[in-house]
């Protein structure tokens, strides 16, 4: 495995930057690997040259540990020499995508760390949504990652207002904001995606079940590694053929996470709407006349202007509504859990103190 004094071209090849930072007083005898994926009895690792099992430290699970704190898929981490290997230290990351665990409780969930850019991969089937298009990108938004819209099943595209309709979604979209509608089954369809995958480089791809992840995989990879499955008649959606994050190496020289499929996308309240595909109802609103404006039926409302003019898509302006509603939801969430656990910890040092004053110190 390479050291900590000289990383070797191998690990290059599974997405290592020189320019990041080596942790100060680590021992000697660590050494450098990526998560290559993650399980539930442990990781799996790689140089750049093999693979190997590993366990995180101890303090990685303890319950007061924080979960975006441990090892994570895409992390280049440092490791000792026992069997299996131990993963000691989790190195600096340059970008990190997350979102909030299912259920009621708040929780951020990694989804993938170090990685370039994301491909959002929605079929051109039953499955195509652009509401859920742009909660992807407000999820993406703010995290260090550049997204790339991958429209695939074109193959399947034959009437026109299904153009019609991409062409309204590549409207709506910042314009620095790739769409690509293409066969992923198709080598020289997927070509342009590899400008995003050269030595280096780091990609995720996300999307739900049946959107044709793994069999973008496979055809970028050039052979069979990923099981892919059919799609139910009724909404387009499949199975989940992919149960678990995995990095892999393609020929490109660039490094593809491949996901299950998302059912939820919840919002961790960190995003940001305006640098997501909202910029321009942000920007509206800023017109307005009031500043507390609710753009209901307020004088000088721009928002209400622009969806009565036709210039604001009435179902973007709901589900910017929605989303921005969320982000509160998530927002208190947050905050209430902090100051849960702050009480919880000053009622801690309570009976501490109280335990201490009847019964001493022992």
């Amino acid at each position: 495995m390479p050291s900590l004094d000289k990383p070797p071209q191998a690990l290059h090849a599974i997405g290592w930057r020189d320019d990041t930072p080596l942790p100060d007083g680590a021992a000697q005898s660590w050494r450098l690997a990526r998560v290559i994926v993650q399980h539930r009895n442990g990781y799996v690792l790689s140089d750049g040259e093999e693979e190997f099992p590993a366990q995180p430290a101890p303090r990685f699970l303890r319950r007061r540990a924080a979960p975006d704190a441990r090892p994570a898929v895409g992390d280049f981490v440092l490791v000792d020499a026992a069997t299996p290997a131990v993963i000691q230290q989790v190195l600096p990351r340059r970008s990190v995508l997350a979102r909030a665990a299912a259920g009621e409780r708040y929780a951020r969930q990694i989804i993938a760390t170090n990685i370039d850019t994301a491909f959002v991969l929605m079929g051109l089937d039953g499955d195509f949504n652009p509401r859920r298009i742009e909660r992807y990108l407000l999820l993406i938004a703010g995290s260090g990652v550049r997204p790339v819209i991958v429209l695939t099943k074109a193959d399947l595209v034959a009437d026109a207002a299904r153009h019609t309709e991409i062409a309204a979604l590549r409207a709506q979209l910042p314009q620095d904001v790739e769409v690509h509608a293409l066969n992923a089954k198709d080598a020289r369809a997927v070509a342009p995606l590899l400008r995003h995958l050269r030595r280096g480089d780091s990609a995720v791809l996300l999307g739900s079940s049946g959107a044709g992840k793994s069999t973008l995989t496979n055809t970028l990879l050039g052979r069979e590694r990923q099981a892919t499955g059919t799609v139910r008649e009724h909404d387009s959606r499949g199975r989940h053929t992919t149960t678990q994050r995995a990095l892999i190496a393609l020929p490109s020289g660039g490094c593809l996470i491949d996901t299950p499929g998302m059912r939820e996308l919840k919002l961790t309240g960190e995003e940001d709407l305006a640098a997501s595909s909202f910029d321009d109802i942000e920007a509206l609103a800023l017109e307005c006349r009031f500043g507390d404006c609710a753009h209901g039926a307020e004088p000088g409302c721009a928002v209400r202007a622009a969806l009565e003019s036709g210039a604001l898509d009435p179902a973007r302006w709901e589900n910017y509504r929605k989303l921005r509603e969320e982000l509160g939801s998530a927002n208190e969430s947050f905050v209430v859990q902090l100051e849960r656990k702050a009480d919880a910890k000053v009622q801690t040092r309570a009976l501490g103190k109280r335990l201490v004053d009847k019964y001493g110190r022992r």
